[in-house]
C-alpha cells in the first residue's frame, strides 16, 4: 500500500494537489470570511496540517535521496540560492512551506478585518496579494487596518 502511495505522490501531484487545495480556502476566506466552512477550512490548523504533512512526506524523500544538506548552501550567498532552487524537492519544500504560511497569515488578515470592521472591499484585494506576494499583502493590510483600529499596534 505505501509503495503505491509512493508512486501516486510524485513531486509533481503534489505540487498540483497543493497549489489547487489551497484555492477554494482563499476563496473562503474573501468572500465568506465568518461562515462555519471557512473557520473549519481556512482559520483552523486542517490546511496546514496537510501542507506540513505533505512536507514531511518530500523531506522524507531529500533524506533517503541522500541530498539532505544540499538545502544548507541557501544560507552561502545569492548564487547559492539558485543552486538549491534547481533541485525539485528542496524548491517544492520551500513553495510548501510558503502556501501554509501565506494561508496562515491570509486567515489572520480575514479574522482581523472582521474584527475591525474593514470593509470586504479592502479586505479582499489585501488577501488576493498576500496569496500571491505574502509580505507585500501584509504591508498593504496592516496600514489600511491603522484606519479602521484607529490605532498603531506592532505586537499582533
Amino acid at each position: 500500500m505505501i509503495n503505491t502511495l509512493d508512486s501516486l505522490l510524485t513531486f509533481e501531484n503534489i505540487y498540483l494537489i497543493a497549489n489547487w487545495g489551497v484555492v477554494p480556502c482563499w476563496l473562503l476566506l474573501m468572500f465568506l470570511p465568518s461562515h462555519g466552512i471557512t473557520k473549519f477550512f481556512s482559520h483552523s490548523i486542517f490546511i496546514p496540517l496537510l501542507l506540513s504533512a505533505a512536507y514531511v512526506f518530500v523531506a522524507r524523500q531529500i533524506y533517503l535521496e541522500g541530498n539532505i544538506f544540499e538545502g544548507f548552501n541557501l544560507y552561502l550567498g545569492l548564487e547559492n540560492l539558485n543552486e538549491v532552487y534547481l533541485n525539485e524537492s528542496l524548491r517544492l519544500v520551500f513553495w510548501l512551506h510558503f502556501l501554509a504560511i501565506s494561508l496562515f497569515v491570509g486567515g489572520w488578515i480575514a479574522r482581523d478585518g472582521i474584527r475591525y470592521m474593514v470593509p470586504k472591499i479592502l479586505t479582499i484585494p489585501c488577501l488576493l496579494i498576500t496569496y500571491f506576494a505574502g509580505p507585500l499583502g501584509i504591508m498593504i493590510y496592516w496600514f489600511v487596518r491603522i484606519f479602521y483600529a484607529k490605532r498603531i499596534n506592532f505586537d499582533e
